[in-house]
């Protein structure tokens, strides 16, 4: 090949980082078999201070076995006119891609890229002489050949740069490039670990490392704390004793003894991850999942003197530890005492401030009644508006969703959000408790799973119960009758409507089948169930019960659920059903002595049949919660009737809203599922939902 022409040749300055010649780098000539070969010593060693000795070994790798290469074929010795293999420097305008390199798959190469040019090209690439006598084929290099073409199509180097090449006898491409690629170590990460460490203890700032190796700071970070990790620990790692995993667990404590005893004291089945994480962050709260730390907030616990604790390797906002959950308990406790003093100034009879009060606590309290007023003119107006609105976003909706017009859904979702909410707040101003109720009644500023404030107004001591006349009068009472009624927030208004009225029928259709298959099977339940009703009757002037005590059995919810015909829930029911009737007389003036000879766990289980057949808990809304208490009491399990499937659920419900539910029961794929159009992600999220055994709030039943 002559030398000059297209391009340059020969005994150039190499392609080096910044386009100047790095200090330092020198190339020495050797003599192999009559073969001219360059070994860059000084770039081995800048690899040596980078990473590690054993990687800067791995420099001459290829050189070693290009040698080889030249030397042998499967154990035959060359002839003496084999051709030469020679470094040299050609310019990137003249190298192209072999179709012999056998590298077939390359990832990205942005980092890569990023990293030549901050540091420079370590390593060569090794071409073979094209036929047009012009350029050269890449047999091995693919990667940073793409680099090199990705800087110059940025304008970040000339495409005439020459660049160091190794040009080997075309014969040999494929054995060369195969070895290349084969004959290769990778560094134990171990080693990579402590080789950041070390750029660090040399004064190397954690943001030029990262970008030296195209990485964020905090991979940076994430390694120098693996370094630090016990030198115990670091041995077993590399054995192969401890995994990755275990090891980035252990990092939550910089004490060594610690990490030590985490680990080693511990019997072999609790050396999970899970497990040695619980064992370090015993007595600690975490802050992604405590209802007080969300309401106190990090930042005003860490002011006040907070200690925190932190994983480095979490995910999604996760990791962040409090380490004085006893200063988090007294800062919540003013927080919510100042709040307290507000709702006292509304005049009721008592008012208390705790972090914690859940459905036992409020299950001790009645319910005071509140008074519905007549709307003003002005509101009267605003309510027929909204209403007329609300109902025709419902058939425009269904018309969308029957068209598989995502996009049109997805707008009249969120209209009906808002219209829904701003009914829902001219419903609440419509309520409110009198002044002789609230002098005999209290309220309860409280904290809700999010750690958002919550106030139950209108809590009735038992002594003071007697003090308040039966709601009667009042469209939607409480009722008094025990059940607390879940519906407080800051102004006693029900949350914002995100399901459509059809969607809220056809799940709560559901759940009333799954209720009857589950109370049939409880003849205790259906006993205490028919008493209750009876005794609101009797002694409470009415009152809400699920039970139609007229007997009419609620037959009719494949109206609401055309597709329930055929699930688990109505099957199990028409089963017991069909059974009773085989045993029962055919003439209904028969029954009463049949009844009566009966023995009385059969007397029971009839009677829970039936009285499961007359459960009417299809509600409205999606925060009806006048269920609750059935399905607490024969403990519902919702996942066993009901599946989160698409057809079921996902299509009918907005692309906010998917991924909403995702990000509870897969937030990994959050990102990932968001660019997709509306079927996609419906199956999607049918199939993450559907292992994780996912159910939509209104189906779930609390403990």
């Amino acid at each position: 090949m002559p030398r000059g022409g297209h391009g340059h040749e020969g005994p150039l300055r190499p392609y080096v980082p910044r386009w100047e010649l790095t200090p330092g780098l020198l190339l020495r000539k050797e003599r192999i078999m009559n073969t001219t070969i360059f070994s860059e010593t000084t770039a081995v060693q800048a690899v040596s201070d980078k990473v590690s000795q054993d990687a800067a070994q791995q420099a001459h790798t290829v050189l070693d076995h290009v040698q080889a290469a030249v030397q042998t074929d499967e154990g035959v010795s060359p002839q003496p006119q084999a051709p030469a293999a020679e470094l040299r420097f050609i310019a990137l305008s003249r190298l192209r891609l072999s179709q012999r390199n056998v590298r077939k798959t390359a990832g990205p190469v942005d980092a890569l890229a990023d990293s030549i040019e901050r540091v420079g090209l370590l390593q060569n690439l090794i071409v073979v002489p094209h036929a047009d006598g012009k350029t050269f084929d890449v047999v091995a290099g693919a990667r940073r050949w793409a680099a090199l073409r990705l800087l110059a199509k940025k304008k970040r180097m000339a495409r005439e740069q020459t660049i160091p090449c190794l040009v080997v006898p075309d014969a040999r491409a494929i054995t060369v490039s195969l070895t290349e690629n084969v004959q290769r170590e990778a560094m134990h990460p171990a080693d990579q670990f402590e080789a950041f460490l070390a750029m660090v203890n040399e004064g190397r700032p954690i943001e030029d490392i990262a970008a030296d190796f195209g990485v964020t700071p905090l991979v940076v970070q994430r390694r120098l704390k693996l370094a630090r990790i016990s030198p115990r620990l670091m041995a077993a790692y590399r054995q192969g004793d401890v995994t990755l995993e275990q090891l980035m667990v252990l990092t939550l404590t910089e004490d060594h003894k610690a990490q030590d005893a985490a680990y080693f004291d511990a019997p072999p089945y609790e050396r999970e991850p899970y497990a040695l994480r619980r064992r370090l962050t015993q007595g600690d709260v975490d802050a992604a999942r405590s209802p007080l730390a969300h309401f106190v907030g990090v930042d005003a616990y860490t002011a006040a003197g907070g200690g925190i604790r932190r994983d480095l390797f979490a995910q999604d906002g996760d990791g962040v530890y409090l380490t004085d959950a006893d200063l988090l308990a007294r800062l919540a406790a003013d927080k919510l005492e100042a709040l307290a003093a507000d709702v006292r100034a509304e005049g009721w009879k008592w008012v208390e401030a705790v972090a914690v009060f859940g459905y036992s606590e409020l299950a001790a309290f009645r319910r005071a009644p509140q008074i519905e007023r007549q709307p003003t003119a002005r509101q009267a107006k605003r309510l027929a508006k909204l209403q007329a609105r609300q109902a025709a976003i419902e058939q425009a909706l269904h018309a969308a969703e029957d068209a598989e017009d995502e996009d049109a859904a997805a707008t009249l979702y969120e209209e009906g959000d808002r219209v829904g909410e701003a009914l829902d707040a001219l419903y609440a101003d419509l309520l409110a408790y009198a002044p002789e109720t609230m002098a005999a009644s209290g309220a309860v500023v409280t904290l809700d799973h999010d750690g958002q404030v919550l106030v139950h107004r209108g809590l009735l001591r038992p002594e003071d119960a007697k003090a308040i006349e039966s709601p009667s009068h009042a469209k939607h009472p409480s009722s008094g009758d025990g059940e607390p009624d879940s519906q407080s927030d800051a102004a006693d208004a029900p949350p914002a409507k995100t399901l459509s009225e059809r969607l809220v029928r056809n799940l709560s259709a559901h759940r009333t089948a799954a209720l009857q298959a589950t109370l049939a099977k409880k003849p205790e339940v259906a006993l205490a169930a028919l008493v209750h009703r009876l005794a609101l009757t009797v002694f409470y002037h009415g009152g809400d019960s699920l039970l139609q005590i007229a007997a009419q059995p609620q037959d009719g919810l494949t109206h609401h659920a055309p597709e329930l015909a055929e699930s688990k829930a109505a099957g199990e029911f028409a089963a017991l059903r069909t059974a009773w009737r085989e045993r029962l007389p055919a003439r209904e003036d028969e029954l009463f002595d049949a009844v009566r000879q009966m023995k009385r766990a059969d007397v029971l289980a009839l009677l829970a049949v039936c009285v499961a057949g007359t459960v009417d808990a299809v509600v409205r809304s999606e925060h009806d919660t006048h269920a609750d208490a059935l399905a607490q009491a024969v403990a519902l399990d919702m996942s066993t009737y009901w599946q989160p499937t698409a057809q079921a659920y996902f299509n009918h419900v907005s692309k906010p809203h998917i991924l909403a539910g995702l990000q509870t029961f897969k937030p990994s794929e959050v990102n990932r599922v968001g660019g997709y159009k509306k079927p996609q992600m419906a199956a999607e999220a049918e199939r993450y939902a559907t292992a994780a055994a996912w159910l939509p709030d209104m189906l779930r039943t609390s403990v």
